[in-house]
């Protein structure tokens, strides 16, 4: 797919595109982050983008797409005050903000993830000690994707993955979402080129 493309399939009103990947980015990778998500905020009129807020990936994208147009970016956090001094003038939506009750599919969708499963009970009991809050990440990786009855699902995500050890972690987590609910994903194998 050409930026061309990705532009005429997904700038549509309405249309979010997720923008996340490893908190580790080689050195000569940082800048291509940052000019993509300026890239795509010049290019677009209608596209929103959405982060995870993490340092790394999330924050390099985002800084790009909000030098450009802030106002287009919503990020997911965790809990209310994470990351809060790169957060402050985003929209945002925390799982402090979601009732899990009322979200069952994303609990789910999250427990997909045997690694996680033990953990999401633990939160969704209510638990929030420092072991449980573990879930509260692995919950927002799922949420940025599926959404709740509050929060419009994404259309495509574009992903910074490590390319030697690919499709682990929470970014592995994210993706595997994406491809279950046939989101597309495109990492830097594909949007490298984009970058002018």
């Amino acid at each position: 797919m050409t930026f061309q493309e990705f532009i005429a399939a997904f700038d549509k009103e309405g249309s979010i595109v997720l923008l996340e990947g490893k908190r580790a980015v080689l050195s000569a990778d940082a800048p291509l982050l940052t000019a993509l998500g300026k890239q795509l905020a010049e290019s677009t009129q209608w596209m929103r983008f959405r982060s995870g807020n993490a340092p790394g990936a999330d924050a390099l994208f985002t800084a790009g797409v909000a030098a450009i147009a802030p106002e287009r970016i919503e990020v997911i956090l965790p809990y209310a005050k994470h990351r809060q001094e790169y957060a402050q003038n985003l929209k945002q939506v925390s799982m402090d903000d979601i009732s899990l009750l009322e979200e069952p599919g994303l609990i789910y969708e999250t427990k997909k993830n045997k690694k996680m499963a033990g953990l999401v009970d633990r939160y969704a009991q209510g638990n929030r000690d420092p072991y449980a809050l573990k879930a509260a990440y692995i919950l927002r990786d799922t949420l940025k994707v599926l959404g709740s009855k509050t929060l419009q699902k994404i259309h495509a995500g574009i992903f910074y993955d490590d390319l030697t050890n690919p499709n682990q972690g929470g970014t592995g987590h994210t993706m595997n979402v994406c491809k279950n609910h046939q989101v597309p994903c495109l990492t830097q194998e594909i949007w490298r080129d984009w970058v002018q």
